[in-house]
């Protein structure tokens, strides 16, 4: 699996990149048909955050962590992401599954005309 990691107004640091790889290499190890991550870490107004965005399944994932220091919206930011890719692969589980078919009841007008009454 391939991680892009860039930096908008601020530096990525080999300390910086290594923490992101072993957190995004996790991910990697539980979904395996992950091809690419992207990864922007930003820092506006003193408060940084990363933005994660993917692929799986056909589908495009993106989270976005914040915080007052780059590792710990770094480290939400890969929370989010196993959780919202834990919540896709339950949906694609879910699709496999027969769906069980709905009987209609019986109505109450219909039970009481076909009885007798005398």
């Amino acid at each position: 699996m391939k991680i892009n990691v860039s930096g908008h107004h601020c530096d990525i640091s080999e300390s910086v990149n290594e923490d992101i790889q072993q957190k995004f290499i996790k991910i990697a190890s539980h979904f395996p048909t992950l091809i690419a991550i992207d990864i922007i870490v930003t820092k506006e107004h003193g408060e940084y955050s990363a933005e994660v965005a993917t692929k799986y399944e056909g589908t495009s994932i993106a989270v976005k962590g914040k915080g007052a220091v780059m590792y710990p919206a770094i480290a939400q930011a890969s929370k989010k992401l196993d959780a919202a890719l834990k919540h896709r692969k339950g949906q694609l589980k879910g699709d496999l599954h027969d769906k069980p078919t709905v009987t209609t009841p019986e109505i109450a007008h219909e039970i009481i005309q076909g009885m007798d009454l005398t």
